[in-house]
């Protein structure tokens, strides 16, 4: 380590009194200080190697309200960099190899190094959604999502997947050092064995056992924390992160605002934001925002989740006993188990489904979303388009974007929290298309249809196209009334103005690329850029992503408009006043049908069999009583009432806009 300028070396006098209080150095002369250093400040210290020491004049705040003077004591340090006002304290073995800045604590450690070149777990490949291989994700600290998904999934690209790896590696060399960095406000405290770790600002380390070769980012605004007897090997934390409670990770990406706890375990898998592990494990999993497992004996394998809520027992099996553990599942976003849910891979489950029961027949209800696959008479029965009218999808929908932990200014992953986008909507349109295609080449008197796996009956065929066209005409309505409400039109020429589109990006298909929603053109000419070389770092990356992503209300205006122009066969600059009468009409009534299903399910959770099990040592009213001091009745649930305000506002809405609207027509 390198002697800094802005550091002296010790004093006769200074060395005189630090020997006095037991302090020891191979060679006092690397061992440098601080102007105004105070040597009453280290006790029962030992040097080696080159030592700077910055001014220690302040007191330090502990866990209690319990006050110490800045200082070392009882320690071992080695080759380090040691900022203004640290407090280092029985330090068990040694401390070597660090950049320790100021106002850290660190207090009972066994061992805190660094050995060789350290990358601090950058560039460590993770074996994702295939558990032999073939989808490995190269970690760094400034991973997203959206480029995991993109080295995970599109290995067909060959060229464009070296470019990317490329650019990590050119990364990756930026941030392997010889010297480890204790960030500042750092807390370090009871702690075991730390071997090449890198630690962000204000990070708190309270109890973990054994952590190698990894990176914990962490800022002022969202520290990190790793809490009790935690045990991590070769990993990344991003800011807001949180590992305690004896949980165990190796080889693993935990991003910002994700929590695992609880004894939860977890190798070769990436967790991006606000994901939640508890209890259970996982292996190979490729877990998109908001994936979450709540409950023991819940295993995620080789698989891609978004959005995810695991019900207990949940599992997946991902080899047939034949060449091993090669198969993999995709679970779209939004998508449930319910307990002892069991999938065979390869699978691939259509956004916004419910799965309840075993499933061994290797489905793929990807255009087929907002369905429920149920196990019946050892078969997978599908009901499509069944979960539209649930008040819980509405409520998730609702609750993630409160549900963000991320207090980190700089937010990687890239997320879109709409329910209904050209995303969810293109998959009805195909599933409705799809079910009309199975009614007519089975026959009108055909009672069950089998389609990729699953079997549907006739009367929920017929339904999932009722719920699909309300879906489609609620979606299409949002769009249109949207732009309706933001403009002040007063002729024909202003709502042709204000409907123009923008661009022809976004007519075609989209994607949901871990979180986030766009359009696949938009993302063809990112991936094309990266091939040819014309994007080439990965903040230019970051920087493009983030610019198609604020993009989207354009893009979903140009796909919303092109099927409406398809629906009324003519171009969205020739729509009369009623034909945007005709698509308000279709909305509100798409909407009132929903809603109204919406809010009877949600009063099902009032109902006679939801009492049972209140009023346990009572009569009937009473019951009824405790019922509603736990419950409230369904008269004042605070998500009742706000579903039916908005209902009434948007009919207030539409009725206004079609007043409007007819004095054009």
């Amino acid at each position: 380590m390198n002697q800094d300028k802005d550091y002296q070396a010790l004093t006769d006098d200074q060395i005189a009194k630090l020997a006095g209080q037991g302090c020891t150095a191979e060679d006092w002369i690397l061992v440098r200080v601080a102007e105004g250093f105070d040597p009453s400040r280290l006790k029962n210290t030992h040097f080696t190697g080159s030592v700077s020491i910055g001014r220690l004049d302040k007191k330090v705040s502990l866990f209690g309200g319990i006050e110490r003077e800045a200082g070392i004591s009882n320690a071992t340090i080695h080759n380090c960099r040691i900022g203004n006002n640290v407090y280092i304290n029985n330090v068990e073995n040694y401390i070597a190899n660090y950049h320790i800045k100021d106002d850290v604590v660190i207090d009972h450690v066994a061992l805190l190094a660094v050995e060789g070149e350290s990358s601090f777990g950058n560039g460590t490949e993770i074996a994702v959604i295939n558990e032999v291989g073939g989808r490995e994700i190269p970690i760094y600290d400034q991973l997203t999502s959206q480029i995991a998904y993109i080295l995970a999934l599109y290995r067909h690209d060959q060229k464009l997947i070296d470019r990317l790896k490329k650019m990590i590696v050119k990364y990756v060399a930026s941030v392997t050092s010889t010297m480890g960095l204790i960030a500042t406000g750092v807390r370090i405290i009871n702690c075991g064995t730390f071997k090449n770790i890198k630690v962000g600002p204000y990070a708190v380390l309270d109890g973990a056992s054994r952590l190698d070769n990894g990176t914990i980012n962490s800022c002022p605004e969202d520290p990190s924390f790793v809490g009790t007897n935690v045990i991590a090997h070769d990993f990344i934390l991003c800011s807001g992160a949180k590992v305690s409670d004896n949980s165990i990770i190796s080889r693993c990406f935990v991003g910002q605002g994700t929590e695992l706890a609880k004894q939860y375990s977890a190798e070769n898998s990436a967790f991006f934001a606000n994901c939640g592990g508890y209890h259970g494990e996982a292996c190979s999993v490729f877990a998109g925002p908001y994936t979450v497992t709540h409950h023991k004996s819940t295993l995620l394998i080789a698989g891609l989740y978004s959005f995810l809520n695991a019900g207990s027992g949940s599992n997946q099996s991902n080899h047939m006993y034949k060449l091993g553990p090669v198969h993999q599942g995709i679970v779209e976003r939004g998508s449930k188990t319910t307990s002892d849910s069991y999938m065979l891979w390869p699978a691939k489950v259509g956004a916004f489904t419910l799965v309840m029961g075993r499933h061994y027949s290797n489905s793929d209800t990807s255009d087929l979303p907002f369905s429920y696959l149920i196990e019946s008479q050892d078969e997978s029965l599908l009901v499509p388009g069944v979960n539209l009218r649930s008040v819980g999808t509405v409520r998730d929908s609702q609750k993630w974007p409160k549900r963000d932990h991320r207090q980190d200014p700089h937010k990687l992953d890239l997320i879109t929290f709409n329910l209904l986008t050209p995303y969810t909507v293109q998959k009805m349109i195909n599933g409705q298309k799809l079910l009309q295609q199975l009614k007519e080449t089975s026959g009108l008197t055909c009672q069950n249809y089998y389609y990729n796996g699953v079997k549907i009956k006739r009367s929920s065929l017929e339904n999932g196209i009722n719920f699909y066209q309300m879906g489609i005409d609620r979606y299409l309505g949002n769009t249109m009334v949207n732009r309706l409400r933001q403009s002040n039109f007063s002729d024909m020429q202003d709502l042709h103005t204000f409907f123009a589109v923008e661009t022809e990006v976004g007519r075609g298909r989209w994607l949901d690329l871990a979180g986030m929603i766009t359009a696949e053109e938009a993302i063809n000419v990112l991936l094309a850029e990266i091939s040819r070389g014309l994007t080439d770092s990965l903040d230019q990356v970051h920087v493009r992503l983030r610019e198609i992503y604020e993009q989207f209300q354009i893009y979903e205006w140009a796909w919303a408009a092109h099927i409406l122009e398809q629906d009324y066969n003519k171009p969205i600059a020739q729509f009369t006043a009623s034909d945007v009468i005709a698509v308000i009409q279709r909305w509100i009534s798409a909407v009132e049908k929903l809603d109204n299903i919406r809010c009877s399910d949600a009063r099902k959770e009032f109902g006679v069999t939801a009492r049972i099990g209140f009023g346990v040592d009572g009569t009937g009213a009473e019951r009824d009583a405790d019922f509603r001091a736990i419950r409230g009745s369904a008269q004042d649930n605070s998500f009742i009432a706000e579903l039916q305000q908005r209902l009434t506002q948007k009919k207030d809405t539409a009725a206004e806009l079609i007043e409007k609207l007819q004095k054009l027509v």
